[in-house]
């Protein structure tokens, strides 16, 4: 038998390749539907809680992850789906009664209920977030594709600012290739996306709103960092190894997740009936 031949690691421009490949077809997806909203955004949503809650799963559940993660995909769900006709509230006690069947199956078994404390709420307050934002017949596509082209420019500008100028490790021992510079560069990104979205609209402050918008990126950072914690603690490098080059659909949105909820808590806080003119029009 021939020797096998070893994996040749990627080099940093063939990672970025991949990358870039990976993002391309993603990326028109989450565009389109976000576009469109209704079903069909909730539809693409509901893929992607199938498969983020499978990955979720597998770092908090440990060996009994299969089956408990059909339960949390199966709340998520439901609560995308309650939230898009309509009944945002009833999408909360969805995620409520899920979280107690899981605590309850725990106790049963002697399983510890901490895991089922992180991830439900986790999974499905940003989803219901995400879609009520989106429903909004104000500024919901708007805001949502706001939400989308924020995360994104703080990735982006993270991960070029933090290859070119590098130094100083942001929190070394939970995420060792995050740097302040990748923050100070995800927050500019940030931030050119606000003033962008603020001349589209042509109302509001274009100051305040790219101060909300470089905001989000500690917020965004901080959801990176919650995720890579569990993966720490799971022994995992990727939540999965679903998407070439980026390692698995939660290893790309867990900013986004942190983001969306972040937005929406503004939104409601600021904008009353109206939470997407709420985040994104400042006086």
């Amino acid at each position: 038998m021939a020797p096998e031949t070893p994996t040749k690691p990627l080099t940093p421009r063939s990672d970025l390749m991949v990358r870039a490949l990976s993002a391309l077809i993603m990326a028109p997806v989450a565009l389109a539907t976000a576009w469109w909203g209704g079903w069909p955004f909730a539809a693409m949503l509901a893929v992607a809680a199938c498969l983020m809650s499978w990955e979720l799963a597998g770092l908090l559940f440990g060996g009994a992850s299969p089956a408990r993660g059909v339960g949390l995909a199966l709340t998520v769900c439901l609560a995308v789906f309650f939230t898009t006709a309509g009944l945002p509230l009833a999408a909360l006690g969805v995620g409520v009664a899920g979280l107690a069947l899981e605590v309850a199956y725990s106790l049963w078994r002697g399983w510890p209920r901490q895991p089922a404390f992180m991830a439900y709420p986790y999974l499905v307050l940003p989803f219901v977030a995400l879609v009520w934002l989106r429903a909004d017949p104000v500024l919901g596509r708007e805001a949502t594709l706001w939400i989308l082209g924020v995360v994104w420019a703080i990735d982006i500008c993270a991960y070029f600012s933090g290859r070119l100028i590098g130094g100083p490790k942001l929190a070394p021992r939970i995420s060792p290739k995050k740097t302040w510079a990748g923050l100070i560069g995800g927050m500019v990104g940030a931030a050119i996306v606000g003033v962008l979205m603020a001349n589209y609209l042509g109302q509001g402050s274009v100051i305040w709103l790219a101060i909300v918008s470089a905001s989000l990126a500690l917020v965004e950072q901080t959801g990176d960092f919650l995720e890579s914690s569990w993966k720490r603690r799971a022994g995992v490098k990727d939540s999965s190894n679903l998407i070439p080059g980026h390692g698995g659909l939660l290893d790309r949105v867990d900013g986004l997740v942190a983001a969306c909820l972040a937005a929406a808590l503004i939104g409601l806080l600021h904008g009353g009936s109206s939470p997407a003119a709420g985040v994104l029009i400042w006086p």
